[in-house]
């Protein structure tokens, strides 16, 4: 894989701590501003709000921007963000800053997403695909549980703080590494952003983009009340959120490593044996929950099959894609994110009944469940079968 692909990733493992972080920092959000834990997770609603509309928007609007200078202004403007919200004092400022840095995210990943697919020959897509989001993967193992040890010891604000820093040596490792030679779009043999957009409009790519947003959806409704299931369920201390953090990261990586191999050449395994066994985890972590060992081990085991199967699909929107490149990554982000906005508030709403903190981990169960009837008579699309082209 290309050097520039890792300074990609670097990137994207400022922004992946970033979006990820909230699950360790909710409980002392929430006492700080004076909400509730259920409204601070809103917080992740709004971020994954901000990618939703501002992919399309954003990767419209910079198209024809030279790719060099857009990552580095859309990454300087996700830390500037972070600075203002480690210095909120009120929920509302706070709520308006994630938003913005869901922009900044968004725009930046658009660009890389489609700027990854050009730096490889298309039968290793996913394999490129992968590369970008290990840094996703690596901001759960490393930045998430990092950020929440560093959120316990001097408060979340400090996280916010370490987000900022984090992004600045990033920039200048994409200035500096980015070849100019990948700076523009070809003027030739681009379509026209309304044929781009039109591309939108195909069932199979609209498929995968909805299975991509339902694993999604399931992944975030159960990371985001993390915390709560570790303190309150299991009955541990906060520092061991960091644990159940890292752990739900390595098995991330692991999953996003195996499934990026696979997903270029033969997508279906992943597709038939993650699918399954990630809708019987769910709810056998909410029942397991009050036994740490199997509570960590589940997690580890979560963490791998949510990555494997979403990296998937992802990688399956891209090539559904192919031919709306300068839009492709944007259909991609905006999957993901639709599934991160509705995923801890479906989660969430689920706290305030009988199944208290494990509610998230059922309603997570529930979605994954959606997902697989969805996939389930179209097999062949999902998995890029031959055959399913007749079917969709």
């Amino acid at each position: 894989m290309p050097l520039p692909l890792y300074l990609l990733a670097l990137a994207v493992f400022a922004m992946g701590t970033s979006e990820f972080m909230l699950a360790g920092l909710l409980p002392d959000i929430a006492l700080d501003l004076g909400v509730t834990v259920g409204t601070a997770g809103v917080l992740t609603s709004a971020y994954a709000t901000g990618m939703i509309v501002g992919a399309p928007l954003v990767a419209a609007s910079a198209r024809n921007w030279p790719r060099r200078p857009a990552l580095v202004g859309f990454l300087l403007a996700f830390a500037a963000a972070h600075a203002v919200g480690a210095v909120s004092t009120s929920f509302a400022l706070l709520f308006s800053t994630r938003v913005v840095a869901a922009l900044a995210n968004a725009g930046f990943l658009a660009v890389a997403l489609t700027a990854a697919a050009s730096l490889v020959p298309p039968d290793r897509k996913g394999r490129a695909l992968a590369v970008l989001l290990s840094g996703t993967t690596l901001a759960t193992i490393a930045g998430v549980p990092g950020g929440a040890v560093l959120g316990t010891e001097l408060g979340w604000q400090a996280t916010f703080w370490a987000v900022a820093v984090l992004c600045l040596p990033a920039a200048v490792g994409i200035r500096g590494g980015i070849p100019a030679g990948h700076d523009a779009h070809e003027a030739t043999g681009k379509p026209a952003l309304r044929t781009e957009l039109g591309r939108l409009t195909r069932p199979r790519l609209i498929l995968v983009m909805l299975l991509g947003a339902l694993v999604n959806a399931a992944t975030f409704g159960g990371l985001t009340f993390l915390a709560p299931v570790v303190t309150d369920s299991a009955g541990l201390g906060e520092l061991w959120v960091s644990v159940a953090l890292v752990l739900f990261g390595a098995g991330s990586f692991v999953g996003v490593t195996v499934a990026g191999r696979l997903s270029d050449r033969n997508p279906g395994p992943v597709v038939a044996v993650a699918g399954p066994l990630l809708l019987i985890g769910w709810p056998a972590l909410a029942v397991l929950a009050h036994r740490p060992v199997a509570l960590f081990t589940l997690v580890f085991v979560q963490g791998a099959l949510s990555f494997a199967l979403g990296s998937t699909l992802i990688a399956r929107v891209l090539h559904e894609a192919a031919d709306a490149p300068t839009m492709a990554g944007s259909y991609a982000t905006a999957a993901l994110n639709v599934g991160a906005a509705v995923g801890p508030v479906a989660a969430g709403s689920t706290l305030g009944t009988e199944a208290g903190p494990l509610g998230p981990l059922y309603a997570a169960g529930l979605l994954v469940a959606a997902a697989l009837l969805v996939a389930f008579p179209f097999l062949p699309v999902v998995t890029g079968a031959r055959s399913g082209k007749a079917r969709l």
